[in-house]
């Protein structure tokens, strides 16, 4: 009989969170940073970067604090101390809008959309991504807060907009209807949990942070920062997902419990380590 589970504990966070605000220029990638720091480790590396790099006085670390002029060793001495024990997954934004353009579009939505283990797109969402007007519509289709049914008017842009062939031999979305779109869309207002919301680019980028940490045989306990986006009913469709998508393997994701980042030091230091990552990614090509 096989033995049990072996269960790894990681500590997450995020840099660059822009809300729907997704083509912002001047934010133009997510990173979520992960480790598996114990708490004492964690607090270690903060009372270091305290009392050898002249962080005193700070009762939370921030990234600026790190990444401000004059730090370089600062820098140098956390990432050596963080190898081996940490990863991070860099979304950039437009490439998630046009990923989920096609998902919602082409095909029935799944939370392994966006994820090692989801469908790859290849050039029609390499091609879309340069299609600044299609995105920009989409984002604002698919923005349903506070709303009961679709608009009619953003539909017809999206609509007007969206190319059925998007490059020479590339399928893009030739055939979609009226009624395809807003049967997608009402499937988002009623609150369907099999359709993962598509402008949350936080929810592939856990699911991917926990895929390379089970490593296709480990389970994963995910302690992170509050987040609006990693609710109860989404963190458990996604960790339903990816247990039905790697059976018999052992389920990759147990749960995910949100903390006040400045009670937990393991959520200090990944918070750190996100904001070196996005400030050094530089925008997509």
């Amino acid at each position: 009989m096989p033995g049990p589970a072996v269960v790894v504990e990681i500590a997450c966070d995020e840099s660059g969170f822009s809300g729907t605000n997704l083509l912002d220029p001047a934010s133009p990638v997510i990173a979520h940073a992960s480790a598996d720091l114990t708490r004492d480790e964690a607090a270690a590396v903060l009372a270091t970067l305290r009392s050898r790099f002249h962080h005193r006085g700070a009762t939370e670390h921030k990234a600026h604090l790190l990444l401000r002029p004059g730090q370089p060793e600062a820098v140098a001495w956390f990432l050596s101390e963080l190898a081996g024990r940490s990863t991070v997954h860099v979304v950039h934004k437009r490439d998630h809008v046009a990923g989920r353009v096609l998902d919602l579009f082409t095909g029935e939505p799944s939370y392994l959309d966006g994820t090692r283990l989801g469908r790859d797109h290849g050039r029609a969402a390499a091609v879309l991504r340069g299609r600044t007007d299609v995105l920009a519509a989409f984002v604002a289709m698919t923005h349903l807060k506070h709303r009961r049914r679709p608009d009619p008017a953003a539909v017809d842009r999206f609509l007007a907009l969206v190319p059925g062939v998007v490059a020479d031999g590339v399928p893009g979305l030739a055939g979609l209807s009226r009624r395809d779109v807003v049967s997608v869309l009402d499937r988002l207002l009623d609150g369907d949990p099999a359709v993962p919301p598509p402008l949350e680019p936080l929810v592939p980028a856990l699911a991917e942070t926990v895929l390379r940490w089970s490593r296709g045989g480990r389970s994963v306990a995910v302690v992170h920062d509050e987040q609006s986006a990693l609710t109860p009913q989404r963190t458990a469709v996604l960790a339903a997902t990816l247990a039905a998508a790697v059976s018999p393997a052992p389920p990759p994701l147990l749960g995910v419990r949100q903390v006040d980042s400045r009670c937990d030091p393991r959520v200090q230091v990944v918070d750190l380590l996100a904001g070196w990552a996005r400030r050094t990614a530089g925008p997509a090509a």
